[in-house]
């Protein structure tokens, strides 16, 4: 199993209260802590996490590396959303706090959430993934909402800055019905396949890369938690079979999934003549055709 010391970096800003997400784009980031928290210590006990947030005036660092849920659910209802994200900023807090852990054995990972346009230039951005993959630190990025193409282009630059490291990656996460963390754990960054169209973008999200090691289906062992296990998964299958459902939908509006229709000569003929004899087209010339012996009465 997995040892980890991972920081979570939420976007507070003004752009969380979007209500694209139900009940709001802040209230599913929130859920999605909850989920990354259990997943994570369910792979190693002894693994910890942190939590951050990076809108406002400048980041602030909510709860320190721990294994106590209760910590990490007050941090998320002490935040106030406010002000714009410091994403740059944000992550070098993140990387100062994993720099300070206890456990130095411990790899060191930061995922952070992002809903709000990134002023960095692409220059900066990549200087900065160049560091966190010569200090070691994974970054798993979850990019929700709807987002620009410029900002997915940084960001997409700057997962591949981070490649070299042992589980970073992308999830481009677009706006739907369904809870942000139901449509997480479809992603690599929860150790699923990373095969949903919605959850990923392409080889950004890390498709069909490794999922940090963990040797654990979403990164929980179910010998340790068996219902949360199990709630992943059914979550997973859930996910899919709507993403599948909406696919067929879609091909079938297309006209994809549509026979090609065969025209029949008249469908209204009976099958047998009042001689009880096939009444088909042709098959009375055919029949006279095969008998040679047959006389002609004409």
């Amino acid at each position: 199993m997995v040892l980890e010391a991972s920081m979570i970096i939420v976007d507070n800003s003004e752009s969380s209260r979007n209500g694209d997400y139900v009940p709001s784009r802040w209230e599913t980031q929130a859920d999605a802590v909850n989920l990354i928290f259990s997943a994570k210590t369910g792979a190693n006990p002894e693994s910890s996490v942190g939590l951050m947030s990076m809108g406002g005036n400048t980041p602030e660092i909510l709860t320190t590396l721990t294994t106590d849920i209760g910590k990490i659910l007050d941090g998320l209802h002490r935040t106030k959303i406010k002000g714009s994200s410091h994403f740059s900023t944000g992550l070098n807090v993140a990387a100062l706090a994993l720099k300070h852990r206890q456990n130095k054995s411990q790899k060191q990972r930061i995922i952070i959430f992002t809903c709000s346009p990134i002023n960095e230039e692409e220059k900066e951005l990549t200087k900065l993934s160049k560091r966190m993959k010569k200090s070691g630190i994974s970054v798993d990025i979850i990019a929700f909402g709807e987002l620009g193409e410029e900002t997915i282009k940084k960001l997409e630059k700057f997962s591949e800055a981070c490649q070299g490291n042992e589980g970073s990656h992308l999830a481009v996460i677009q706006p739907s019905s369904n809870l942000l963390s139901d449509s997480l754990v479809t992603t690599p960054i929860l150790g699923g396949d990373g095969s949903s169209g919605g959850a990923g973008a392409g080889g950004a999200s890390g498709e069909g890369g490794d999922t940090g090691g963990n040797a654990f289906e979403f990164g929980v062992d179910p010998s340790v938690d068996p219902e949360l296990a199990l709630a992943l998964r059914m979550s997973y299958e859930e996910e899919k079979a709507r993403q599948e459902k909406e696919k067929k939908a879609k091909e079938a509006a297309e006209g994809k999934s549509e026979l090609e229709q065969i025209a029949e000569d008249d469908e209204k003929q009976p099958l047998l003549d009042d001689q009880g004899q096939p009444s088909g087209s042709g098959s009375k010339d055919k029949k006279d055709k095969d008998d040679p012996d047959k006389m002609d009465t004409a």
